[in-house]
């Protein structure tokens, strides 16, 4: 096999950064702004969130719309590829409440 031909190498290339996931489990309840992305994502720098959101959304996993205000408001969203994630985003989650419960 081609090295990086692999389906699960693709996927956690694209999923697998550090805060990636914690951002996508975010939109996928809606549109969030960069400071309540923030807020949610306790220890993630300015730098590192907007390296990851700008990630994204080079991959058409979200849309960054900016409002032309003083001062500018930028709204993040998932776009049907992102949400096409959600299946995985679901998974990871009932595996951690089952095996929460567990411990």
């Amino acid at each position: 096999m081609k090295h990086g031909c692999c389906p699960v190498e693709k996927a956690i290339k694209l999923i697998g950064g550090k805060w990636t996931i914690l951002i996508l489990r975010d939109l996928f309840t809606g549109t969030k702004r960069f400071g309540e992305l923030r807020k949610s994502l306790i220890g993630v720098s300015p730098k590192t969130l907007s390296g990851r959101l700008r990630y994204l959304e080079e991959e058409g996993i979200l849309l960054r719309k900016i409002y032309p205000e003083v001062p500018p408001r930028v709204e993040y969203t998932l776009t049907k590829r992102g949400k096409s994630l959600g299946v995985i985003i679901e998974s990871m989650r009932i595996w951690g409440e089952k095996n929460h419960k567990q411990q």
